[in-house]
């Protein structure tokens, strides 16, 4: 069986040989034998106690609680249920961190997709982050009417190439050409831009934001209030501009 040490079991627990020493003398981690030069010597047995009292200090419970606490018949079991606390607590601030590790990760892809980054971008951003579910439910919309107007029209199309009449092709490319313009408004009125020089959200010109190149987040526009042109991050409209 090995024996350790003062020395050694310090180190094995992450603590003081002055710790160690303290235990000793309040009688709660006694050592189990003795060398012949006097040397106090430590069991397995002793190791796994010195992990148990610095578990339970790490939980700050006092000296004088981990001593009663440990000449109990069955400390086991208090110690169990200690165990499983910490465990839930260990768990609840697993996901808490998991929560801003995906906030931060968020954060981060939005400072990539801000042409020139500032301080005052992060207001900006986390304004995207809270419009994001807003913005893919749009999004949502616009592909629920979309698609099956595209469906409708590559039926018209097979139909007339199969029986030559072409009623059915144009009855649907009416559909389409009317969806599209509806789902091209509906997104122009709810959907503004944020200008990352000023800061400034505004709805551009339905012209321009209609032809402006864009990436999925982005469209370069021109912010009338600063002038600054560049991409702008998509964010939804204000509800308190809604009436306006």
């Amino acid at each position: 069986m090995s024996k350790y040490t003062t020395g050694e079991l310090a180190k094995l627990c992450g603590v003081t040989v002055r710790t160690v020493q303290y235990y000793d003398t309040r009688s709660i981690l006694v050592p189990s034998a003795l060398s012949e030069g006097g040397r106090r010597l430590y069991s397995e047995e002793d190791l796994n106690r010195m992990k148990i009292i610095c578990f339970l200090r790490e939980l700050g419970l006092p000296i004088n609680t981990i001593a009663q606490l440990l000449q109990e018949d069955h400390p086991e079991n208090v110690i169990e249920l200690l165990l499983e606390e910490q465990q839930k607590d260990l768990t609840a601030e697993i996901m808490q961190r998991q929560k801003q590790l995906e906030k931060l990760e968020k954060l981060r892809r939005g400072i990539k997709e801000v042409e020139r980054f500032s301080v005052e971008s992060i207001g900006d951003i986390a304004k995207v982050m809270e419009s994001k579910k807003k913005l893919h439910r749009i999004r949502g919309i616009m592909l629920g009417v979309g698609v099956p107007l595209d469906l409708l029209e590559w039926v018209g199309l097979i139909y007339g190439i199969k029986t030559g009449n072409w009623w059915l092709f144009a009855a649907a490319l009416c559909l389409v050409v009317i969806g599209t313009v509806c789902l091209v408004r509906f997104y122009y009125r709810n959907v503004w831009y944020i200008c990352p020089s000023c800061h400034n959200v505004f709805q551009p010109g339905f012209k321009e934001m209609f032809f402006a190149n864009h990436t999925v987040n982005t469209r370069r526009l021109t912010c009338p209030a600063c002038g600054h042109k560049g991409f702008c991050v998509e964010t939804c409209r204000e509800a308190s501009d809604e009436n306006t």
